[in-house]
């Protein structure tokens, strides 16, 4: 059971890790090249698709996967092994802290915000949103490696 669990929770962190990167390499310097109008409208529309099902599934089972995974008694795993999926458990936690703490909290004063002069409204968005997904991308892609090396581990 607990092969399966951090199976599952490689396959479920490398999906979100991957969907970051993708978000902060390719999402988010094409919507840089936009007006400030363009800009907030884009990003409010993302903001409000995001967050469904699956991905609210994959986002919760990043950490929720690696917690069990790691409760669930092995006879004979490593302190090796442990220690790389209690690492990884931290990082993907310390992520859902950034998102909680940082992101979501920006993107709710972007939908919340006037529209009639986006200009300002941007400029209080996207370079403190962009550092903190920096930060969150950084610490899921380490807990994709921690994860990765966990389950490889012998």
């Amino acid at each position: 059971m607990a092969s399966l669990l951090l199976a599952l929770a490689v396959v479920c962190t490398g999906l979100y890790a991957g969907f970051m990167l993708i978000f902060l390499t390719g999402v988010m310097p094409a919507l840089a090249r936009l007006t400030d109008a363009e800009f907030v409208t884009a990003m409010r529309r993302i903001n409000e698709c995001v967050p469904r099902p699956v991905f609210l599934t994959v986002f919760l089972g990043v950490a929720a996967l690696p917690a069990a995974a790691l409760l669930v008694p092995v006879d004979g795993r490593t302190d090796a092994r442990k220690w790389l999926l209690l690492a990884g458990l931290v990082c993907a936690v310390l992520n859902h802290l950034v998102t909680l703490g940082g992101n979501i909290p920006l993107n709710n004063a972007l939908a919340s915000a006037p529209a009639d002069d986006p200009a300002p409204v941007r400029a209080a968005f996207e370079a403190r949103w962009n550092a903190f997904h920096r930060a969150r991308t950084a610490l899921i892609t380490v807990s994709f490696g921690l994860l990765t090396a966990a389950a490889v581990l012998r």
